[in-house]
């Protein structure tokens, strides 16, 4: 048998001992106790009440809560307690009532950030969490040693009186309540039977829940919203959707249409939020609207997945940015992007209908929901027919506004509006002098022209065009010029109006005076709508003329707008404007910038433009190419960490510019080695 030797270096060195634990969280002291239950209990007595709903509720909770205040107070002001401790059976018994005036408290600030609607057809649950936490304070009430506390006689008839309150607690709804309830859930259904809701009904509910005025049914409109985007119920999510039609359509009827508050505030609304302002890089760069399903094509653009679904169906087989071929029509979601459109819209309190896997389908009944689009229905034809007997401009500009908000909410909204004949109306308002009213018009067939039946409809109106030319050459504000440009990208989107667009001398003059003289969001927009017109081969000779390559060069040098100038330039060259680009005085040594420090999108732009000027201007593009120094390291620098497109761009590039390279060499080459230079050289030595 084999022996074993043992020595002490043959074992491990003992480990550490491991650190102490932290010690336990310190407990509050009795009076620390006191003090936490008095401050809440009259946090609780002073809570407003947030509709007439839950004053049952509410005010049988504050009398409760005034009379656990005496008790408190009582007890702090009792010197036996600030000497020692309170009895061990008394202090752990208000602890747990500490914790149920809390979720009280959580109760009451719930219900005060619900929506009116929604109290109304959840008063049931509510009623019954009132009921059972009333019952929990009444049982800790039942086993509160009162004797043990040296109360004075009043207080310990007052908790008396307190613990008879809570153990008649009930939780049934009040009658009127639930027939209120009923009421609007009978004229949900009406309306789903297109019957138009009576105005002296509508009236009494309104009233019934406290709403006075347009700014609460707004208040309730976006807190309607916003509970429908988080999925807070999904038992009444259709109601609560149909509510909010409803809401819309009382509130211009009962109130009338809602008060501009100042130009600021008038901005885009469906293309770009003023308020808050949405990051370009959210929007889709065909609808311009903020993204809900954001995806990746195969030329590596993000659009809006509804978007570019309909781009591809109608036919189109290359990007819509880029002009590029698409390979494959595969879309890839771009969970990134949406996590942080998500993210933003919770910082700015914007309702977000997105896809989100773990909750399955985002809420498309709020698209074929039959009382939602009735009550839009009947708000459209309301506000149009309003807007047709208005007399005054006050009235008018008021009316205009609501239009456009409705038609900020969605392509059903936006067909109502139109199909109640609201386009003629606002034609006329675009060469309004009140520069508010002009905006909120100019801005009213913006949100109205994303929809493609609406396109035809703006474009075929009677002087249409004219007045939309009118608000960019003349616009009272920069934003209505904006706006403007807008109208008219998103009118280009339509290939037979992008040509008619494009063959206007006026719109294309105009356009190009913006994307020169306005601030860099008007020429983001007027530049966008030039790179639509460019789509079209036809359209380039008039756009060179018109001086868009020199407002374009002008534009890459501002850096809130290369990325939409390089676009425009690549697009010039792609279709038959590359002489033009090419003759411009440094047109090569500014794309070269741009791949030096453009954005990603730009860069590969640029890219794409420099091979397609070396491809059709041939040696002159690539000689004066090869004369801006350090032109190897920005091409290979591009080549290795460019995106997908600007890589295979800057590789074409490269192989260009050493075949331009080779091809010098030779001719150098052969002119040394040719007869007539050797016969030269021998007479030179031989003398």
């Amino acid at each position: 048998m084999a022996e074993f030797s043992f020595s002490i270096s043959s074992f491990p060195l003992p480990l550490p001992s491991p650190p102490p634990p932290p010690p336990p969280p310190a407990v509050p002291s009795d009076g620390d106790l006191l003090r936490s239950l008095l401050r809440l209990s009259r946090e609780i007595s002073l809570f407003d009440v947030p509709c007439p709903l839950l004053c049952r509720f509410f005010s049988s909770l504050t009398r409760k809560s005034k009379i656990l205040c005496i008790l408190f107070e009582e007890l702090l002001q009792d010197p036996t307690w600030n000497a020692s401790d309170l009895p061990r059976s008394a202090s752990l018994c208000l602890r747990e009532i500490l914790v149920v005036l809390q979720r009280f408290k959580a109760l009451l600030g719930d219900c005060s950030a619900r929506s009116r609607m929604r109290l109304l057809l959840q008063i049931d649950s509510i009623g019954n969490d009132f009921h059972e936490l009333t019952l929990d304070l009444s049982t800790l009430l039942d086993i509160l040693p009162l004797p043990d506390l040296h109360l004075t006689d009043d207080v310990r008839d007052l908790v008396d009186l307190l613990r008879r309150q809570c153990r008649r607690s009930n939780p049934a709804v009040d009658p009127k309540d639930d027939a209120l309830r009923y009421e609007i859930l009978f004229m949900i259904r009406e309306i789903e039977q297109e019957v138009v809701p009576d105005l002296s009904r509508l009236t009494s509910i309104f009233e019934q829940l406290g709403f006075d005025g347009t700014r609460s049914c707004r208040n309730e409109i976006e807190c309607l919203e916003r509970e429908i985007g988080d999925r807070v119920s999904e038992k009444w999510t259709p109601a609560m959707i149909a509510l909010v039609g409803v809401v819309r359509y009382a509130k211009c009827v009962l109130y009338g249409a809602s008060t501009p508050t100042s130009d600021s505030s008038a901005g885009k609304l469906s293309f770009a939020e003023s308020d808050p302002l949405v990051p370009p890089d959210f929007r889709c760069p065909i609808s311009l609207e903020l993204m809900r399903d954001p995806v990746v094509v195969a030329s590596g653009q993000t659009y809006d997945g509804h978007s570019i679904t309909r781009w591809i169906a109608a036919g189109h087989s290359a990007c819509p940015m880029s002009g590029q071929a698409l390979s494959h029509t595969n879309l890839v979601p771009n969970r990134a992007l949406r996590n942080l459109i998500s993210a933003w819209c919770r910082e700015q309190n914007v309702t977000f209908y997105g896809f989100d896997s773990n909750k399955g389908e985002p809420p498309s009944a709020i698209c074929t929901n039959k009382a939602a689009l009735e009550a839009a229905r009947m708000t459209a034809t309301f506000l149009v027919k309003k807007l047709a007997s208005s007399q005054s401009t006050e009235l008018a500009n008021r009316v205009v506004h609501e239009l456009r908000l409705l038609a900020k909410t969605g392509s059903e909204n936006r067909a109502f509006v139109a199909e109640a004949g609201a386009i003629p109306l606002l034609l006329p308002f675009l060469s309004s002098e009140d520069s508010t009213l002009q905006l909120n018009a100019v801005t009213a067939l913006l949100n109205l022209s994303i929809l493609e039946a609406n396109k035809k409809r703006i474009m075929h109106a009677e002087g249409g065009i004219d007045d939309l030319i009118h608000v960019l050459a003349s616009g009272a504000t920069w934003c209505s010029k904006e706006n403007a440009a807008a109208t008219l990208l998103s009118l280009s989107t339509i290939h037979a109006y992008r040509r008619r667009l494009g063959r206007n001398q006026r719109v294309v003059t105009e356009l190009v005076a913006l994307a020169r003289k306005g601030p860099a969001s008007a020429k983001k927009d007027a530049l966008a709508a030039i790179l639509s017109l460019a789509g079209d081969r036809e359209n380039i000779a008039h756009l060179v003329e018109c001086g868009v390559v020199e407002s374009a060069l002008e534009a890459v040098s501002s850096t809130e707008v290369t990325e939409e100038a390089v676009a425009v330039l690549a697009a010039l060259a792609k279709r038959g404007g590359a002489t033009a680009v090419m003759k411009s005085d440094g047109s090569i040594s500014k794309l070269v910038g741009v791949m030096r420090r453009g954005s990603d999108w730009s860069k590969e732009n640029a890219a794409a433009a420099l091979v397609l000027l070396c491809r059709r201007e041939g040696a002159a593009a690539v000689s004066e190419l090869s004369r801006i120094p350090g032109i190897e390291w920005v091409i290979w620098e591009l080549t290795g960490s460019g995106t997908v497109r600007g890589r295979r761009k800057a590789a074409a590039l490269g192989r260009i510019y050493r075949r331009w390279l080779a091809a010098v060499e030779e001719a150098d080459r052969m002119v040394r080695f040719s007869p007539a230079s050797i016969s030269s050289s021998a007479t030179t030595a031989q003398s």
